[in-house]
């Protein structure tokens, strides 16, 4: 199609300058459908829940609750499979309801177009206002200034037209359009659906509609992330250590009870409820809870929609961000930022003339919405150019790169104004060809310095009917430079991501001294520019400029292989496999559909703060995560430990399945709060990642330690048991350890949080609550009647005394131990 001749393209489609007709049109339609996008399917809610089965400890969890029946233990499976129907429902409803706001969000490319129809093929073609839907290939339409192009189509005539392709290609500025048959591989002829008309007007034959439309082919691309975020990774690699250790544990207790105490099949269900014990059984509901909480505060206040919870998490981990300098660190419009005369000084007057030019063009010529450049001059530059007359104005041309403005001078006498390129004006310049090359060099050194660049040239001309087109032997003024207006609110954010230990890394299509003087400005300092496919893309540089598409996803997925998380920023088509290749998919809402529907977070506006809430946001959640997994898996550790130990050193059963089961269940209801608890500074400061080998060796030190204390208390508890029934001493044994046990689990409930001091900060609230009534069941629990029930009675007091000092003496070895843990791991 490149190459193709406007003749050529109308033949192939049957179509000519005077459009189809209503019959034609709608013959059409019928049989190559709507021009809509494809949409993915939105999933039903058994399917939501379904797909939550797939998250690993969810799985274990069922499982342990289908052998819990297989083996009669109904309480057991009841609590589990009940816990497992309400982590799927709470994370199906929230997925749920981030894709109920995003439909809200969504926008449809244009609403309406102008073609050409006719009612038979003798009448006239008029113009008509008809759907975007109902375009079809071979129509003729219409484009002016602000039109959203909505379809692909061949240009049949342009004047002056320039259109903003970035959601297509990534390019900032404007492009020039052309109806000239083109060459081998030129698209100046063609513009994409998703483009938007800068200047200008034009007339079109439609080429591709819906999923033929180059803005359609993102939808192609392969999803990248079909292995899943860093959540989905590091909760993989835990869980299998668990399922591992929890397949193990049944068979090591049956073995062991019937080599050394005679016991064997009867050991069953205290085999099964040791392995239970060992499992979050609350993880999914603490998960779900502590990402939908999190996720429900950003929407209510951030205007920012997390559409999958596990993103939210992702978030929280992201060490790297990339993003586009365009409307993220700079506003999508220039700023003047110096006027020099031709030997380079700083000449007030260069833009003063330039500004007098952009006034009557913007008076004179047919251009309802000013050039982002003559917007520019004339806010540096202030009231000028009513001063004079206008005779005429032509507006800038992108084939000959020059606009026009002819004002009244002295009597019987015109100046011309001309501003464009530097190649060009230079061209119509009568310079020697020394001062010519000079004034390249000078404006090359500007353009290296990361701005744009504009030549302004004058002549005097006597006056005449109608403007020179194309003026020649013009006096050369100078230059006006510009530089991209910072985003207002950048500079802060980058400070803020620097100080939550995240990394910015600037992918664009631009010129890389344009990305490397917007990042210094807005001080982040952008080291060695590299441009895509250089070596080492995605290692040290700050900035990768010249990215095509393809780039971007790559340096993302070669940052993701170097063991980064990374989040991407974009809002283009371009920006799709990006945004599918990252650990974190991320746009604004103005995004076009396809960014939007790719993205896994999306933002009210293109704004870093936003992206700074949403990590801290997701620190949060996954602080409360962290400190759920680290309490319950280190207590519940220690406490199987000692349970093998106990049950082949005891002569009974060191607790009953009921008692595990009940003490897991309270146990397990005072951690919800975890879900409430604010995390301490210290645990927003860094990424917040579950990193298996780390975290595995927190939990066994501080289970080992668990272990310890209670293998304390059975020592204590045998100098201290006395009497004659055994019987009666085996329930004293079974309630005292039962209190024991929920004293200390309260006790690592408060010392093991996430980023909290050992015994220092602030109160913490809800966690602390939840601790004082988890000691407060301990202590009361055994001599109710529901502790009768379970096999439990009433302890002595100066049993209390005993059970005192172990918990008392195991808070300060915990304190001590972690104090110690944060110490080595910091080395």
């Amino acid at each position: 199609m490149a190459s193709e001749t406007t003749l050529g393209v109308l033949r192939r489609l049957e179509s000519g300058p005077r459009g189809l007709t209503d019959t034609e049109a709608a013959s059409r339609l019928a049989a190559g459908g709507e021009n809509t996008l494809p949409e993915a399917r939105t999933p039903t809610w058994p399917r939501r829940c379904v797909r939550a089965l797939r998250d690993p400890f969810t799985a274990v969890l069922l499982c342990l609750g289908l052998v819990s029946a297989a083996v009669a233990s109904w309480g057991t499976a009841v609590v589990i499979l009940a816990l497992v129907a309400v982590s799927c429902v709470l994370r199906a409803g929230g997925e749920h309801a981030a894709d109920r706001s995003l439909a809200a969000l969504r926008e449809l490319v244009a609403g309406t177009a102008t073609v050409l129809r006719r009612a038979d093929a003798q009448d006239p073609p008029e113009p008509r206002e008809v759907p975007v839907a109902e375009l079809v290939p071979g129509d003729v339409l219409r484009l002016g200034p602000g039109d959203l192009v909505p379809a692909d189509v061949r240009l049949l005539r342009a004047r002056g037209l320039t259109v903003h392709q970035g959601a297509i290609t990534g390019e900032s500025a404007p492009v020039g359009k052309t109806a000239a048959d083109p060459g081998a591989a030129d698209e100046s002829h063609l513009c994409f659906q998703g483009s938007t008309v800068a200047s200008g007007s034009a007339t079109a034959v439609v080429v591709a509609t819906g999923a033929a439309t180059r803005f359609a082919a993102a939808h192609r691309v392969p999803d990248a992330r079909r292995e899943g975020g860093a959540f989905d990774r590091s909760v993989h690699g835990i869980s299998w250590v668990l399922i591992r250790f929890m397949l193990l544990t049944p068979p090591l207790v049956l073995m062991a009870n019937a080599t050394l105490r005679d016991r064997g099949l009867e050991t069953l269900p205290f085999a099964v409820a040791v392995a239970v014990g060992l499992t979050p059984e609350m993880l999914p509901v603490i998960v779900t809870t502590c990402l939908a909480r999190g996720a429900a505060s950003l929407a209510r206040t951030q205007g920012v929609i997390v559409k999958r919870l596990p993103a939210l998490h992702d978030l929280g981990a992201v060490d790297v961000l990339c993003v586009d300098k365009t409307g993220t660190l700079t506003q999508d419009r220039p700023v003047v930022e110096r006027s020099l005369d031709p030997a380079g000084r700083d000449d007030p007057e260069v833009l003063r003339r330039a500004a007098v030019g952009a006034w009557w063009t913007l008076q004179l010529a047919e251009l309802p919405t000013p050039d982002a450049l003559d917007e520019a001059l004339l806010e540096a530059a202030g009231p000028v150019g009513e001063e004079y007359d206008g005779v005429e104005a032509v507006p800038f041309d992108p084939v000959r790169r020059i606009a026009t403005a002819v004002v009244r001078g002295e009597l019987g006498r015109h100046t011309v104004v001309v501003t464009g390129a530097v190649e060009a004006v230079l061209e119509r310049c009568a310079t020697p060809p020394g001062e010519h090359d000079r004034l390249l060099s000078l404006a090359a050194r500007e353009a290296d310095a990361g701005l744009r660049v504009l030549a302004v040239a004058t002549a005097d001309r006597p006056a005449g009917p109608g403007a020179p087109t194309d003026p020649r032997g013009l006096d050369f003024q100078g230059l006006v430079t510009f530089r991209d207006a910072l985003a207002p609110t950048a500079a802060e954010a980058l400070r803020g991501l620097a100080d939550r230990g995240v990394t910015v890394k600037v992918l664009t299509g631009d010129h890389p001294a344009t990305a490397a003087r917007a990042c210094r400005e807005l001080g982040l300092d952008p080291g060695e520019v590299r441009t895509a496919g250089q070596p080492d893309d995605a290692g040290a540089a700050t900035v990768v400029a010249r990215c095509t598409p393809e780039d971007k996803a790559r340096v993302v997925a070669a940052l993701r292989a170097a063991g980064h998380t990374v989040g991407f920023l974009g809002d283009g088509v371009n920006d799709v496999a990006a945004l599918r290749t990252a650990d974190v998919g991320i746009a604004p809402r103005s995004a076009v559909g396809v960014a939007r529907d790719s993205a896994d977070v999306v933002l009210a506006e293109k704004d870093l703060t936003a992206i700074g809430h949403a990590i801290t946001s997701g620190r949060h959640a996954s602080g409360n995560i962290a400190s759920y997994l680290r309490v319950t898996l280190s207590s519940n550790l220690g406490n199987v430990v000692a349970m093998l130990a106990a049950g082949l050193l005891l002569p009974f059963l060191p607790m009953l399945p009921a008692q595990v089961l009940a003490q897991n269940l309270c146990f397990d209801a005072a951690q919800l709060a975890f879900a409430h608890d604010r995390p301490g500074a210290a645990a927003l400061r860094g990424p917040a990642g579950l990193r298996p080998r780390s975290f595995l060796r927190f939990v066994i030190a501080f289970g080992v330690l668990n272990a310890v204390a209670d293998l304390a208390t059975f020592a204590v508890l045998a100098l201290a048991l006395h009497g004659p029934d055994a019987l009666d001493d085996e329930a004293v044994f079974h309630s005292a350890w039962f209190t024991e046990n929920l004293l200390t689990q309260a006790v690592v409930m408060l010392l093991l949080r996430t980023g909290r001091p050992a015994g220092g900060g602030r109160a913490p609230g809800p966690v602390a609550l939840a601790a004082a009534g988890l000691a407060a069941v301990g202590l009361l629990l055994p001599p109710s009647p529901l502790g009768g029930a379970l096999g439990m009675t009433a302890l002595p007091p100066a049993y209390y005394l005993l059970l005192a000092l172990v918990p008392g003496l195991y808070a300060l070895a915990l304190a001590a131990a972690r104090a110690g843990y944060r110490h080595v791991s910091r080395r």
